[in-house]
Order: C-alpha cells, then structure tokens, then sequence
C-alpha cells in the first residue's frame, strides 16, 4: 500500500532525525548514503505532491508525481561543483524526469540542483570508461543560484516571539522573520531568541546546535 502525504511527511521527519542523530553520535556522512537517498526521495513524493514508487529497487525511478511522472532521484552531500552524479543507462528509458538533491549536513536541509525532464537531463549527460551514465557536478552546482526559491518552499511549522517569527521549511531548512523583514543571517537570531526563552544552544555532548536543531527546539518550546 501506498503511503499518504500525511505518512510521507511523518517519515520524512523521522528520517531527517535519524540521520542528524547519527552524525551528532559521529558517523561520517558519505556512510550514510542510503538513509540520505531515502531522505532525497521522500522530499520529492512530498515536492511533487506524489508516491513512493511501489518496489524498493523499481527499474530507474523512485517516485512517480501526482502528474504520473516517473522520476529518478539522486541525493548528494557534496558541496563543490567537484565530482558526478551517476546513471543506470539501461534503465532510464523508464524515467520521465530527473531530480538531484544537494544534502547540507551541517544544516541539515535539502536543496534542489537539477530538475529537468528526462530528455533534458541527457543532453547534461556524458558516458563514463564503466559504460554508466552521469551529470558533472560543475554543471549543476551554483551556489548562488536555487532552482525553488525559499518563498516556494511550504512552511512545516512555525512559532512567534515578541516580534520574530521563527518557521521551519518542509525541507529542514530554518527562517527568521523580523517584523516581517526575513534575517539573512539566522543562528545568531536563533540564539538570542533561546537565551532570551532559556534554551540551551549547546546539546548533551556539550556541541553547539546546528540551525536547523536549535530553530525546531525554539519552535518546540514556544509551541508548548
């Protein structure tokens, strides 16, 4: 059975949990690449407003939209235009559209690098000496540049004090508004905001919280 967009949802937050507690326990993210590429395809059935596909190892696809698109979804960490994304040339005949996520640890939050139709995609592609397919991070990375603005992004929660208004982003990503003006710089915001409410910025080893960490327990506390 299917999961809803409710469970989706649920699951996507689960997850984002999982894989923050275990790089706070100190696991290097390059090992994590199944639960990140599980985060990556649970982001986009949410994005897309569509399903998981129906098998774990569906030929070429991970998520089919609500428009019955069949996309293919790949999640990195890298944060340099260095190194490629790979493909299965054998099975992209399956695929309708290709979307690439860049996974920010240190944040942890989700950013979109690459979402084109298949057709567009291959034009980006070059073969490899293995025979598989891939896309040349040098490409798709523009640090300055986001293919779904903030403003597009759904706000999952959010929570006031005094005059900020704190929101976390469906894609782990944390906003301060102050009146109405939105902060482009957040963490030292989020941490006037939790000595002013007596949260600690610093977790149980003694580390500070990332943004994301210390914006979803500022949210948690003034939600309560």
């Amino acid at each position: 059975m299917a999961l809803t967009q409710m469970q989706i949802i649920q699951s996507l937050g689960e997850a984002m949990n999982w894989l923050e507690r275990e790089i706070s326990w100190g696991a290097n993210p390059a090992e994590l690449r199944h639960l990140m590429g599980r985060i990556g395809e649970l982001y986009v059935a949410m994005y897309t407003n569509g399903s998981m596909a129906e098998n774990v190892n569906e030929k070429g696809y991970d998520v089919v939209s609500k428009e019955n698109e069949k996309i293919s979804v790949k999640t990195t960490s890298r944060t340099s235009g260095h190194g490629n994304v790979s493909f299965n040339p054998n099975t992209l005949r399956f695929v309708d559209r290709i979307i690439i996520l860049k996974f920010n640890d240190e944040e942890m939050e989700l950013e979109i690098l690459l979402d084109e139709s298949i057709d567009e995609a291959k034009k980006l592609m070059t073969q490899q000496r293995d025979g598989k397919l891939s896309i040349s991070m040098s490409k798709i990375y523009k640090p300055n540049k986001k293919i779904r603005e903030d403003s597009e992004i759904l706000v999952a929660k959010e929570a006031v004090y005094q005059n900020y208004v704190i929101r976390e982003l469906e894609n782990g990503s944390i906003e301060v508004y102050y009146v109405g003006e939105k902060q482009l710089v957040v963490k030292p915001l989020l941490r006037k905001i939790a000595g002013l409410i007596s949260i600690s910025i610093l977790n149980g080893k003694g580390n500070p919280y990332n943004t994301r960490q210390l914006g979803t327990l500022i949210i948690k506390e003034l939600s309560q």
